[in-house]
């Protein structure tokens, strides 16, 4: 088939879908008659601002490894489709961390840049979320997240430095099209809420110097809607906390912290049989909830966030929408058994509107 086909016959599948849900079946068949029209003319066409909107939305729902889905329709959407310079595009990256982050009430938000044309990015955007710490391997041994090695290394190729410490922020890297290099823009400190990670009840906690950003805007993932491929569209909802205090300090791979943490909590980390990693996971996890709420910035535990899913999957029900999703991402990483996701199974097939992996631009 002609990639106008394909394109024809995605466009269709999107707008029967997304035009019965807005209500406005009457419009289908214009609305299709126009989008034949000019893919015909023009080999493409241009999502109106009502399809760009609920698109996206669909796309979150649509999302197998989310289970923040219940909030679907929430989602602010900023069109950024218009933008021809880097300085537009520094710019409404900018916004995007100001308004979705909203002083620690997160608003979960999209920005979304021109899509490919004719296969070609417009905008590409090489960070992994726009707020993401740096990694440095040294002499004296890892500093930072390790993983972001590579772009850091990549940035310092750029002319960027950072202070090498564990949490140095890294600068917003993308390239327009037509440019061999990216550029490279600083955040603004005033725009980057980080939040200090302290414990209600174990004092020794402040001690590790731990901290992390408040919102993850993941920025590496293309949407895709009605067949239209929008690479550069950075999104957000607010963390559950098992992915900062059971992944990205804990991880071996990462920050590695449950060693240091279990010595400033004063027990032993030679036995497995004394579940030390359990116990320490389970104090990390609590230090997370409560210095994101002491410090006024959204969060949710993942037992209520396993509530919520399932709230999600009643409402989907009732929709008459077939639920899918990954249970591998879907069950929070401590204590899923404690939840309904672990003892169901679900359907992993992909339906679109989607968010996509891409392969990193530096690799």
């Amino acid at each position: 088939m002609k990639h106008t086909e394909i394109l024809w016959d995605e466009a269709k599948d999107f707008i029967d879908v997304c035009y019965q849900e807005l209500g406005m079946e009457s419009q289908i068949n214009a609305r299709l008659h126009a989008i034949k029209d000019e893919i015909d003319r023009t080999g493409s066409y241009v999502h109106t601002a009502e399809e760009l909107e609920h698109g996206a939305k669909m796309a979150w729902r649509n999302s197998n490894r989310c289970i923040g889905r219940l909030f679907w329709q929430s989602l602010n959407v900023i069109d950024r489709r218009g933008v021809n310079t880097k300085e537009e595009v520094r710019d409404a990256l900018f916004e995007h961390i100001e308004i979705a982050t909203n002083g620690g009430k997160i608003k979960p938000t999209i920005t979304i840049f021109p899509p490919e044309k004719n296969g070609e990015k417009q905008v590409e955007i090489w960070n992994h979320q726009l707020i993401r710490y740096a990694g440095y391997e040294t002499e004296k041994g890892r500093v930072g997240d390790p993983a972001s090695y590579e772009l850091t290394a990549v940035c310092e190729k750029l002319g960027w430095r950072g202070k090498r410490t564990d949490f140095d922020i890294l600068p917003l890297l993308f390239r327009m099209k037509g440019d061999g290099q990216p550029v490279w823009y600083d955040l603004p400190q005033t725009l980057v809420k980080e939040v200090p990670i302290t414990h209600p009840d174990i004092e020794e906690f402040a001690d590790l110097n731990l901290r992390w950003y408040g919102v993850p805007i993941i920025a590496d993932m293309r949407l895709e809607i009605g067949g239209l491929s929008y690479n550069a569209a950075p999104f957000n909802g607010w963390y559950m906390g098992t992915e900062i205090g059971a992944r990205n300090l804990a991880d071996e791979k990462r920050y590695d912290m449950l060693k240091k943490a279990a010595a400033v909590m004063g027990i032993s980390a030679s036995l497995n049989t004394d579940l030390w990693k359990d116990q320490v996971l389970v104090e990390l996890n609590k230090a997370v909830l409560y210095s994101y709420k002491k410090h006024g910035v959204s969060i949710v535990d993942h037992h209520t966030a396993a509530n919520q899913f399932k709230r999600f999957e009643e409402q989907e029900q009732d929709a008459g929408r077939k639920l899918t999703g990954d249970w591998t991402w879907l069950i929070p990483p401590i204590s899923p058994a404690s939840t309904h996701i672990f003892h169901k199974s679900y359907d992993n097939t992909i339906v679109k509107p989607n968010y996509y992996y891409q392969d990193k631009p530096y690799q």
